[in-house]
């Protein structure tokens, strides 16, 4: 991958602005205008180092996939896998922190994977920055594919020592992407200090219609930095759509092309400009085709993410 070129960054993300489409009130162009994206297809949006197109929608990890070798739970994670290709989705995040969600995607991906799209992502987790190799090339042995395209640092772990690991990993070819890791709202002062300072291709955090805070410096500095934003907890696990159970969708969701509060939590997510991907976790199957079926009608605009997030709280 071409070294760090923050011109290049700005033109990829001037570019990837357009895609957009006119604004009409209410909402954005409707997902045929987004790159990559159909009436029936999954809404993709440009990674602003490279402008390859990411579906906007993937698949986190976390508890969903720390199941070890039981038999019933790796059947139903090879049918959420199978539902989530089938779907279009390609981005799946985990972590050496998560058990054996690692071990269990490498048992339970499909054999086709990487020709089917899949865009793998994992994370280095230890305090010792000489063990970040080895704790790399294992999560490589436990996910059984030859490389990833995005290594992150975990929570910012070591993130100095493991950074400078990943790229010159990056330089020689060994993974396509590098990026840091937050969650839960912590950590946001260093977090931003690394964007600003560091030639990261990604950074991951927490953001949804509840959780905010990244609005205010983080969002913006990914957007002027050329930055993919991976959106974590999209739905504080599963906090946020047991908050809405049982309640109506306001009018807005039939403007938004969403049947379900889920759905509209990933719209209000993925519609932000500065995000490039949400990957809520689900052990179901039919939770998946769910959540795939997000973003595929015309995206909110500024106001109308207003009213959605105005309309949420009032829940």
């Amino acid at each position: 991958m071409p070294g760090f070129d923050p011109n290049r960054r700005r033109l990829l993300h001037a570019a990837g602005g357009l895609l957009a489409g006119r604004v009409m009130p209410g909402v954005v162009a409707a997902a045929p205008a987004v790159a990559g994206a159909s009436a029936r297809g999954p809404l993709t949006k440009p990674i602003p180092s490279s402008g390859e197109p990411l579906p906007a929608i993937g698949m986190g990890t976390w508890i969903t996939f720390n199941v070890g070798d039981d038999a019933a739970a790796l059947a139903a994670r090879r049918d959420v896998l199978a539902a989530f290709f089938g779907a279009g989705g390609g981005m799946i995040d985990a972590s050496p922190m998560y058990g054996s969600a690692e071990a269990v995607l490498g048992a339970t991906l499909p054999a086709d994977a990487t020709q089917r799209g899949l865009f793998a992502a994992t994370k280095v987790w230890t305090g010792d920055g000489d063990a970040g190799p080895a704790d790399i090339a294992q999560s490589r042995r436990l996910w059984q594919l030859p490389r990833f395209d995005l290594l992150q640092v975990h929570n910012l772990l070591a993130w100095e020592a493991h950074l400078e690991t990943l790229k010159a990993m990056r330089a020689a070819g060994q993974v396509r992407y590098i990026g840091v890791t937050t969650s839960h709202g912590r950590r946001h002062r260093l977090l931003e200090r690394v964007m600003a300072h560091e030639p990261i291709d990604f950074v991951q955090l927490t953001y949804n219609i509840a959780d905010r805070a990244a609005e205010t410096r983080l969002l913006p500095l990914a957007r002027e930095r050329g930055i993919a934003v991976i959106a974590n907890r999209p739905y504080r696990r599963g906090a946020l759509p047991e908050r809405a159970a049982g309640k109506p969708l306001p009018g807005w969701a039939k403007e938004i092309g969403c049947e379900t509060w889920p759905q509209a939590l990933l719209t209000f997510i993925v519609s932000h400009p500065a995000v490039t991907c949400a990957i809520p976790a689900t052990s179901r199957a039919d939770h998946m085709l769910e959540n795939m079926a997000a973003a595929r009608g015309p995206l909110p605009d500024a106001a109308l993410r207003r009213r959605m997030a105005a309309d949420f709280a009032k829940l």
